[in-house]
């Protein structure tokens, strides 16, 4: 038996990536997976790439995190097709790196939208239903650049927020058996630190030799090393845990 077995799980932004690390981590463990991204078509390619688990099942929904009505009617989708929610991995993320005095309000608010009210609102939107059936998992994804980090004053912000919404969520959902935890993961290889290093005219792996020889154990991250500690934190072993922000990231946060 899979330790999600029986249970119905969306991630967001999981079309690549960590959230598709994530989903796929879920799914060998028996869950059924809602993929949910912006590009609805990426949502269904990346459900069909799911290895799920017997009797499992997976569905790709486009969704706009940042706009309510869409987290709302994407929830609502998932519910009808799957029979029912229980985990919530809010993943989706966008960047905009810039110093500040480069950094637009247009950057500001599309970083905010998508991570902070992003977060926001496919939380309202599952809640009613984890109140309703005494169970629920939240799960948000912040990041080491919570701690600061140049060129990142919006992406900072928001990931700090999170942690912040976290807690938040832990005092007011903890009474009807809902956990709410946070993982803040640090460099990790994706498409996105990918796009990174080209920002910064250079090649991926060049980038990631150079933050691999800052990290304690020498290495850079996977989506399957974020993937690990979510499985653990959204699972019923982990009952008693809420309201923490879980930093994976090699040893980096230390000192």
């Amino acid at each position: 038996m899979g330790r999600f077995d029986g249970r119905v799980a969306i991630v967001t932004g999981a079309a690549r990536g960590i959230g598709f690390g994530i989903a796929q981590r879920f799914a060998s463990e028996g869950a059924s997976i809602a993929v949910l991204d912006l590009d609805g078509d990426a949502a269904a390619d990346a459900a069909g790439r799911l290895e799920l688990a017997d009797g499992a099942r997976a569905v790709g929904v486009a969704c706009d995190v940042a706009d309510a009505s869409s987290a709302e009617a994407a929830v609502e989708q998932v519910v009808a097709d799957l029979g029912a929610v229980h985990i919530l991995v809010n993943n989706a993320g966008v960047t905009r790196d810039n110093l500040l005095f480069k950094m637009t309000e247009d950057d500001w608010d599309t970083v905010m939208g998508v991570h902070l009210k992003g977060a926001f609102n496919m939380t309202k939107a599952a809640q009613k239903h984890f109140v309703e059936q005494k169970y629920g998992k939240v799960l948000n994804l912040s990041s080491v650049s919570a701690l600061g980090n140049r060129g990142q004053a919006n992406y900072s912000a928001a990931k700090m927020g999170i942690q912040g919404f976290t807690r938040t969520l832990a005092l007011e959902l903890g009474p009807f058996g809902v956990n709410a935890n946070a993982v803040a993961p640090g460099f990790i290889v994706t498409e996105m630190t990918d796009a990174t290093a080209r920002r910064l005219k250079m090649e991926p792996e060049e980038l990631q030799r150079l933050n691999a020889e800052s990290t304690p154990v020498r290495r850079v991250g996977q989506p399957e090393d974020i993937a690990a500690a979510a499985a653990f934190l959204c699972s019923d072993e982990a009952s008693f845990i809420t309201g923490q922000t879980l930093y994976v990231d090699g040893g980096r946060k230390v000192g």
